[in-house]
């Protein structure tokens, strides 16, 4: 089954593709006070939706990379809809092989739940620094263990145990690279609730829908586990925030 194919089916009745509530999201808009014009870079945008928000609460205007397809399709329709006169690109591209136009810098930076565009969280703070302007914004989502993790859900997960830390191992991780922690927002077991189990609905939703669709047994058997491991190891060992930096005047 196509990667993209089965994110898109999951994350169907997603507007954010990570685990947020639209209340923290709004709260993180308004914060951010940015100026009108603001130019901002977003790295594995998604659906486009913290991008569209900003324009529409500020009148910025950006870049939003993304490797799906099916995100950027849907990102250009929801910026025809919502916001047709802001100055919004949308490029269907490896967020890793992005390079501004003619060495831009950004007012903000982000990578929200995307590290794995830049092999690790750290290495995103770097690349999106280079992208950002002396005193900018700098904004990553990031996993971060809520409890020590054991090794079978290791390695059904496929994860190193010093792939992520905690949440203060983020903030000094981000402070090690002259970024200055501004703000975090952390994830509850509500939020991961919710962003877990719309995807068990979507797919059950896809393959009701889709009968004929020979990938259905595939969806339904990934999600299924999917499921298990989030129920048996995942809803207790990691959590997720969002990082505001302010990258530092050196």
């Amino acid at each position: 089954m196509d990667k993209w194919k089965y994110y898109d089916i999951i994350h169907k009745k997603h507007l954010v593709c990570n685990p947020i509530s639209m209340e923290k999201l709004e709260s993180l808009c308004h914060l951010l006070n940015l100026g009108k014009g603001a130019r901002v870079l977003d790295i594995a945008c998604g659906k486009g939706e913290l991008l569209i928000r900003l324009a529409e609460l500020y009148g910025i205007s950006g870049v939003g990379v993304d490797i799906s397809p099916y995100c950027i399709r849907e990102c250009i329709e929801k910026l025809r809809k919502r916001a047709p006169n802001a100055d919004i690109k949308f490029l269907e591209m490896d967020g890793a092989e992005y390079k501004p136009e003619k060495g831009e810098l950004f007012d903000v930076a982000m990578c929200i739940g995307a590290s794995w565009v830049f092999s690790g969280y750290k290495q995103t703070l770097r690349r999106l620094k280079e992208m950002a302007k002396p005193d900018g914004l700098i904004i990553v989502g990031e996993i971060f263990w809520r409890k020590e993790p054991c090794k079978e859900y290791l390695e059904i997960e496929g994860f190193r145990r010093n792939e992520y830390g905690t949440h203060k191992d983020n903030i000094k991780v981000g402070e090690g690279e002259d970024l200055r922690c501004l703000y975090t927002i952390v994830s509850n077991e509500d939020d991961w609730d919710n962003y877990e189990s719309l995807q068990w609905l979507a797919a059950d939703d896809y393959a009701k829908a889709h009968p004929e669709d020979p990938d259905v047994p595939e969806l339904l058997e990934r999600i299924a586990k999917e499921k298990e491991i989030y129920l048996k190891w995942r809803r207790e060992t990691i959590s997720w925030a969002i990082y505001v930096f302010r990258k530092l005047q050196l």
